[in-house]
């Protein structure tokens, strides 16, 4: 297998270990083992309480295996992609000594995010589902696939789409527009908040129900409190819920509008736009199907995964629009 494409094939593990990530989150397996990076205290998780060696983690939290194989699986995928993004670290570096333009700090630094992972998945179990740190593992998880397929695009051939400069801002503006609002769906999730409202367009029947936004975004409520099914009160969920549906609002319109900007230019850039803003609707119908239809499992995990791909999509177009030939 070429250099390339191992990195393809780590890409696609990458996506991989984020939709699993989404499963163990929507299925509330996160403390489905309460050690780490052993379940309770094995390297598998036992069949029944009387397996367990130690017996003070059945007092931490009783087993559920079903919850806990969910939470090793995604341990083992994710283990496995830093073995590989490690493996292609150690990789461009040798190249390196024969092809002076392979890049190295890119899987340098991409390594350096995947060890800071280790630590935030490591301390979403130990700090009991703490939301800053399970969002910033959310998305720890999203920058690695970034830096991924930006590997990957560097590594190709030279490629450019010519356009206009404001064009280019464009791209980056909805690129950063689209970056906050995963934040915002990753607060949303971790403080159980995507069913907050369970109509759509309005919330509680009103078009701006009771919120307490002085709650909603605290970040640090001190150490040692279990954070799983939330901690928040309804006007705070209520906060942040409709906070994620004007986020959901403004990127309709910024990568919207940038994706018809492309598709009007034609050729090379219309077949980028449509690619971004195909993505873009699925991703809101899928967003409003999760309200109407009270968080279905298969329906918020393909929201997940689908907020990847449109990531991806807006970076490849950015990099396409910014990219000068060497």
């Amino acid at each position: 297998m070429g250099y390339r494409s191992f990195l393809k094939l780590t890409l696609v593990f990458a996506l991989c270990v984020i939709v699993l990530g989404a499963y163990t989150r929507l299925t509330d397996a996160g403390l489905g083992c309460p050690d780490w990076p052993t379940c309770y205290g094995h390297l598998t998780v036992p069949a029944s309480a009387e397996d367990v060696k130690q017996k003070h983690y059945l007092e931490q939290r009783p087993l559920e295996p079903s919850k806990g194989w969910a939470e090793m699986i995604h341990r083992y995928f994710a283990g496995s992609l830093g073995l590989l993004i490690l493996l292609a670290t150690v990789w461009s570096w040798r190249r390196r000594t024969s092809d002076p333009r392979q890049p190295v700090w890119l899987p340098t630094l991409l390594l350096g995010v995947v060890i800071f992972q280790a630590l935030l998945g490591m301390w979403t179990v130990t700090l009991l589902l703490k939301p800053v740190v399970v969002m910033g593992h959310l998305l720890g998880g999203f920058a690695t696939l970034a830096l991924l397929f930006l590997l990957v695009r560097v590594t190709g051939q030279p490629h450019v789409v010519q356009t206009s400069p404001g064009t280019r801002l464009w791209a980056l503006l909805a690129l950063i527009v689209l970056v906050l609002q995963i934040a915002l769906g990753g607060w949303t999730s971790t403080n159980y908040a995507a069913l907050a409202c369970a109509d759509f367009p309005t919330c509680h029947g009103q078009w701006w129900p009771e919120t307490d936004f002085s709650e909603a975004f605290v970040l640090w409520r001190g150490l040692g409190v279990n954070y799983e099914y939330g901690v928040l009160d309804n006007p705070a969920r209520t906060a942040i819920h409709m906070a994620h549906r004007l986020g959901a609002l403004v990127s309709l319109v910024v990568v919207g509008g940038f994706a018809l900007r492309l598709i009007g230019e034609g050729d090379e850039a219309g077949r980028v736009g449509w690619i971004v803003l195909l993505l873009l609707l699925l991703q809101v119908t899928l967003g409003i199907s999760n309200v109407l239809l009270h968080l279905p499992l298969s329906v918020a995990v393909a929201h997940n995964a689908t907020a990847a791909l449109l990531l991806l999509s807006l970076i490849n177009a950015s990099y396409l629009l910014w990219r000068r030939p060497r």
